[in-house]
């Protein structure tokens, strides 16, 4: 029926956030809009097909919020297959993260972009329910519908 097609970043200088979004993070783009005070950048992974836009916004804006406990939460996270690489890629280049933390299922860390919006990076071990593999299944047996 659906699928995810975009995800929106607020942030508050453009120029530097599309710099550091295609340095850092390697995102294509596709499309740049400016009408009156509003201001965008559309960009693809090099991979997959959700795209990510960057949307010019007057004062910093959570893309986190707080779960039972107070313990941040991100909205979405970011997918890899070489979390140590990736990991020592953005250390590599001044990104602040947290350190990795590897569970039976998934390794996991959190990084910042210049406006201190929060993202994680996972990979899911093969016996995830989210590994790649188990979710092309569930939608091959589900495609019937």
């Amino acid at each position: 029926m659906f699928q995810m097609n975009g995800v929106f970043i607020p942030v508050t200088d453009i120029e530097l956030s599309k710099k550091w979004y295609e340095t850092i993070l390697g995102l294509i783009k596709v499309d740049e809009w400016k009408n009156g005070s509003d201001h965008g950048v559309g960009y693809i992974f090099s991979r997959g097909n959700t795209g990510l836009a960057l949307i010019e916004v007057e004062e910093p804006q959570s893309t986190s919020f707080t779960r039972k406990g107070s313990h941040p939460n991100v909205y979405f996270n970011f997918s890899t297959d070489d979390i140590e690489g990736d990991y020592q890629r953005l250390l590599d280049k001044n990104v602040m993260t947290t350190p990795i933390q590897h569970s039976e299922e998934v390794s996991m860390f959190d990084f910042k972009d210049p406006d201190g919006n929060s993202f994680s990076v996972v990979q899911e071990a093969s016996q995830s329910p989210y590994h790649e593999n188990h979710i092309k299944e569930l939608q091959r047996q589900h495609s019937k519908y």
